[in-house]
């Protein structure tokens, strides 16, 4: 699963409207400064992670997360989010979520049933330490939010559970509308398993086939498009060390013509730059957190000629350098050992 957020472009302006300044906010994530501005603003799990850090630490505001997950504004809803609220059920929309969330996030929705009781909890396959607590008031009250609004507020969670320490009770226990149980095993939201099934008012066929049927025409757009991509990956990783990249090596070594590497590139919507920079960036963080190889070492593994393109390029991955992003993810292992 490629580690790939693709962040909706209200993000900004639902934190302005929190009063939360872009530039400041970006500068204590650690993110660059035109990090906003991308035509299409992508992320890592790492640097979503470090957002939310950094608004839990500018704002005092305990409800952040919970208010942050909400949106009444329905025509603002991304088209996923459309289905869900136009599915018959709630268990019908939640399995819409789950699987059309693949198009945005690497962000699994876990629905865990047993006879009477359901759990929907989110997963990062690929965070490399725990989700701030702020984005998980936000996921939780998001998805509550849909199945309230499906059923006209007729549905209750039997208990939240949480992992995180004791704090906000009272808060999130209004909010949730059921009792908080803090330092769990997860971070979920435990529903009767009939309340699943609970006809969503909201329900409408033909906006639903039609959302539906684009939304899967883009998944399976997707899936073609993370299987080329996947396989450029493979091959930059068994021949980058030492060599300079180029589309005609990578296509040497995956048995086929530049020509139709390039055409199945441009097909999937990507291109050999994107591909090589997310191999290279994928390698430096596992390389900085899993070894002691010298920084010099890392830029000749990545096929860097010089160090200082290396050096140049993770500055703006990260928002650091190599080695004070090395010194940083170590003492966080450290402590958590």
């Amino acid at each position: 699963m490629s580690d790939r957020f693709h962040l909706p472009r209200a993000w900004p302006e639902r934190l302005a409207e929190f009063k939360i300044p872009l530039p400041a906010l970006l500068r204590r994530a650690g993110l660059p400064e035109i990090f906003f501005q991308q035509e299409k603003i992508h992320a890592t799990t790492a640097q979503v992670f470090a957002l939310w850090r950094a608004v839990r630490d500018m704002t005092p505001d305990p409800a952040i997360g919970l208010k942050m997950g909400e949106e009444p504004r329905f025509e603002l809803y991304h088209p996923a989010t459309v289905a869900a609220v136009c599915s018959q059920s709630f268990r019908d929309a939640l399995h819409r979520i789950a699987r059309f969330k693949q198009l945005t996030c690497p962000q699994e929705i876990r629905v865990l049933t047993t006879r009477n009781e359901a759990s929907v909890e989110f997963i990062y396959p690929q965070a490399q330490e725990p989700q701030p607590d702020i984005l998980g008031d936000l996921v939780l009250s998001w998805i509550l939010g849909i199945g309230r609004r499906g059923t006209d507020s007729r549905i209750t969670p039997l208990r939240l559970e949480l992992t995180r320490p004791v704090r906000s009770r009272a808060l999130l226990e209004s909010y949730f509308g059921c009792p908080v149980r803090f330092k769990a095993s997860r971070d979920a939201l435990v529903f009767r398993n009939s309340d699943l099934d609970l006809p969503f008012v909201t329900h409408n066929a033909e906006l639903l086939t039609a959302i539906g049927a684009h939304l899967e025409s883009e998944l399976q757009e997707r899936n073609a498009s993370a299987d080329v991509g996947d396989q450029v990956k493979r091959a930059l990783k068994r021949s980058l060390a030492g060599k300079r990249p180029s589309l005609q090596n990578t296509a040497r070594e995956m048995g086929t013509s530049a020509r139709t590497l390039q055409r199945r590139l441009t097909d999937a919507g990507f291109t050999f730059h994107q591909v090589l920079e997310d191999t290279r960036r994928e390698l430096a963080r596992h390389y900085l957190k899993h070894s002691a190889v010298d920084l010099n070492a890392v830029a000749y593994f990545l096929g860097y000629e010089h160090a200082n393109s290396f050096f140049r390029a993770f500055q703006g991955w990260e928002g650091t350098p190599p080695g004070e992003w090395r010194a940083q993810h170590r003492t966080k292992l450290s402590q958590t050992a």
